[in-house]
Parts: C-alpha cells; structure tokens; sequence
C-alpha cells in the first residue's frame, strides 16, 4: 500500500510541475515565448546571412545561447569568420528564438553544423561540438583548403 501511495503522490506532483511549464510558457523550445536571454542569440550573430557579391562556402552552425556545446562553439566559430573574412561565410542561427529554421534544415540535435559549396549545395553535417582544426580539415576533405589561401595555421 505505501509503493502505489508514493507513486501516486510523485505521479501528481509531475504533473504539476509539468502544468507550470506549459501554462508559463517557460521551456526552451516554445516558439511562442522564448526565454530573453536567447533573443538574440549569442552576442555578434545573426541568424540571417549577410548577403555577399562573392559566392563563398558557407558554414552554417544550428544552435541556442543556452546550450552549453553551442555556447563553446560561439568563439570557434567567431574565429573562423573573422580568420576566413572573404573566403567563407560563418553564420549562427539560434533555433529557440527561430524555430522554423530548425525544421528547415531538419536539425534533430544542436549544436548542427552545416557545410555548403559556394553554389549553396549541401556537402556534410555534423552534430554537436566541432572543433576548429577538425572544420577545417573537413573543408580539405571536402576540396576547400583555406590554409592554402592564408598559409597560416589553423
């Protein structure tokens, strides 16, 4: 008698506190409400490409400001963009404050990262933590070497 007691009380008790969640609107996927502080996604991102006279590679990576993965791929990705200025696009796009992007590119897990061609022709993904040397060994792999362009190392 006391086990189905105590599943009881802790059964009622998440359904509570799930109650609260979806009437506060405070879980981090809502499209309707998302949380202030990933409104703008990590500081110095946009979720919208610049447009560009050039076609460059593009790096697309698919995360939130919450995330812990996609908050440490933030100086990664900052360093390839201002490293690879003129030669590859970098652009982050937070899926909690834009969920539509996140089914757009079929994203199941964050942080994604998305290689295009310069023609906006999808090469590989990845999910979740990245790290810069094995970016660019990917774009090598994938026939784009910007060590070639820069002679600096990655």
């Amino acid at each position: 008698m006391k086990i189905s007691r105590r599943t009881g009380i802790l059964v009622l008790l998440l359904t509570a506190i799930a109650a609260v969640i979806v009437l506060k609107g405070g879980y981090p996927g809502n499209p309707e409400k998302p949380s202030a502080c990933c409104a703008s996604g990590p500081a110095g991102w946009s979720g919208v490409a610049p447009p560009s006279a050039q076609k460059l590679p593009l790096l697309l990576d698919l995360g939130a400001g919450k995330c812990i993965p996609c908050k440490m791929m933030t100086p990664i990705l900052a360093s390839l963009k201002a490293d690879y200025a003129g030669k590859m696009n970098v652009v982050f796009v937070d899926v909690w404050v834009d969920p539509d992007a996140g089914r757009k590119y079929g994203v199941e897990m964050i942080p994604t990262q998305i290689f295009y061609d310069a023609e906006g022709n999808e090469l590989f993904r990845h999910a979740g933590l990245y790290s810069r040397e094995d970016i660019l060994k990917k774009w090598k792999e994938l026939g784009v070497d910007f060590m070639a362009d820069t002679g600096r190392a990655p």
